[in-house]
Parts: structure tokens; C-alpha cells; sequence
């Protein structure tokens, strides 16, 4: 093992190539005995794909399947580009891949939601849209005080939010800042996030170990219970990110659909009317 500014090397998992996306690696260290940082370094922007999901949902199991060489502790997920945390989902693999949703995505979600430790993100950039979400699915939130923005900008590109993407931020955030994530694509900086709660403080790596000695996170994990506590304290988001959960919400929005098309056929077959009505 070798050392780095971020601690002991631990190990390496590559992000392989996927189409316009070069790839990368999760690198993880230990900056302190029993913390587990994760570092994500996927150019330009850290978009979550198939690849860098599937990378990082096996750093998580090397984690905890591993525990002769890592106790039960706390992890850590930062990332190796510092303009941004994560840009969220490519669109158009996200679209274009079957299965990615339920499968991937909400796998990973779901992962980090449960997980049996307490989870920590470091945002040292921009987290938007998919990468906020996988922000929020973590315990605790740090964000650097000056640089980057947490946004939910769904609104400014049309794509509605699913059940399982915007629960946990309904669970997790006051009603006040969840409307202006969701309704009104605000982007939060530092400050910002702090005082509406989407984050718990201000800082770097230095702020996220003082986080975990003041609540002594190091130790939570010990009796094998806390991915069992969340789970159930999550329990309207651990349904939506299973597989059953993710089919039944598509055949809801599916007829939620056809009633709004239904109701808007029919709101044009009397528009003529109303018009004659309002004198237009």
C-alpha cells in the first residue's frame, strides 16, 4: 500500500470506456483507520453510467464483503475532478440502455441508501440532477463553501421526475427547499445548501473528519444493524428503487399519462365554447 495526500492506497477499480465517455477509476484510500475514501475520476464530469455505477457498486462490496481488511467504519465518495461531484445521468445511454433505471441506477441507490455504515459525500464541484440524487441516498452531505452548486434542473430540460428519484428528497429536505429544487431549478451554493439543509456543512476533507469524530461515526457500524435502521427510516425510497417497486410507479405514471392526454382532448373539444365565453 502507498500513501497520498488523501491517506493509504487501498485498491483501484476501473471505469471502463462507454461510448462517448473515456472511462476511468474509483480510487479508494484511507485518510484515517476505519474511513473509507472513495474517489471518483470519470472526465469530464463524473456522468453516471453503466460503467461508473457499476464500478463503484463493487468498491462498495469490496468494502464490506472485505472485513479482515476493512472493519466497519465510514465511507467517504469525493471526486477526483474538482469542478464537479457528479453531472448526473447521460441522457441519452440512460434512455438508451434497458434496464438502466431499475437495474443500475437504482441499484446504486439503493446501495448507498442501505448501506452498513454511515456514507459521507464530499462535494468539492457542481452536483446536478442525477449526481445531487446520489448525494442525498448518502448519510451526510459536506460541500465546499465557495465552489460548485446543488441543483435539481429536471425542470429546464423537461424530463419529469421519477418516484424514486424525487422521494428521497422529499424525505430528507424541508418542504421550502424541495420546492425550489424541483419547481424552480434554483441552484444552491455552499451557504445556500447549508441553511436548507441539503447539506451539513461547509469544508473539505478536514470538515468530513471532524463530522465523523464529533458524532463518532467511526463506531455506528459495529453491531451490524445500521443499514436495517435506514432501511426502515427510508422505507418509502427502498420501495421505489427495488425492481418491483420501479414497475409498479411505471404503470402508475403510464396511466397518469393517459389521463392527462384524456383531459386535455377534452378541455379542446369545449375550448370553443369557453372562448365564446370570455369574448376572445
Amino acid at each position: 500500500m502507498s500513501s497520498s495526500s488523501t491517506g493509504t492506497h487501498l485498491f483501484t477499480i476501473p471505469i471502463p470506456p462507454q461510448g462517448p465517455h473515456v472511462g476511468g477509476s474509483i480510487t479508494a484510500t484511507s485518510p484515517s483507520p476505519q474511513i473509507y475514501l472513495l474517489s471518483i475520476s470519470s472526465p469530464p464530469d463524473n456522468r453516471l453510467t453503466t460503467a461508473s455505477c457499476t464500478a463503484l457498486l463493487d468498491a462498495l462490496d469490496l468494502i464490506e464483503f472485505s472485513p479482515d481488511k476493512f472493519p466497519p467504519g465510514v465511507l467517504i465518495t469525493t471526486s477526483a475532478i474538482t469542478k464537479f461531484y457528479s453531472n448526473g445521468l447521460d441522457l441519452e445511454h440512460a434512455l438508451g440502455t434497458p434496464g438502466f433505471l431499475p437495474k443500475i441506477l437504482y441499484k446504486l441507490f439503493h446501495r448507498f441508501l442501505t448501506y452498513p455504515m454511515p456514507t459521507i459525500a464530499l462535494l468539492p464541484g457542481h452536483a446536478f440532477a442525477g449526481g445531487l440524487m446520489l448525494a442525498m441516498h448518502h448519510d451526510y452531505r459536506v460541500m465546499s463553501p465557495s465552489k460548485g452548486f446543488a441543483c435539481i434542473n429536471e425542470l429546464e430540460f423537461g424530463v419529469p421526475l421519477k418516484a424514486a428519484m424525487s422521494s428521497i428528497f422529499r424525505l430528507k429536505l424541508p418542504a421550502a427547499t424541495y420546492r425550489q429544487l424541483v419547481l424552480e431549478a434554483h441552484r444552491f451554493g455552499g451557504k445556500e445548501a447549508l441553511e436548507g439543509g441539503i447539506v451539513d456543512r461547509l469544508g473539505g476533507l478536514e470538515a468530513v473528519l471532524e463530522l465523523v469524530k464529533e458524532k463518532k461515526l467511526t463506531g455506528k457500524a459495529k453491531t451490524g444493524i445500521y443499514g436495517l435502521l435506514k432501511a426502515e427510516m427510508y422505507r418509502e425510497s427502498v420501495k421505489f428503487l427495488s425492481e418491483k417497486g420501479y414497475e409498479e410507479e411505471e404503470e402508475k405514471d403510464k396511466k397518469l399519462i393517459e389521463s392527462e392526454d384524456r383531459r386535455r382532448e377534452e378541455a379542446e373539444k369545449k375550448l370553443d365554447g369557453i372562448k365564446a365565453k370570455a369574448k376572445l
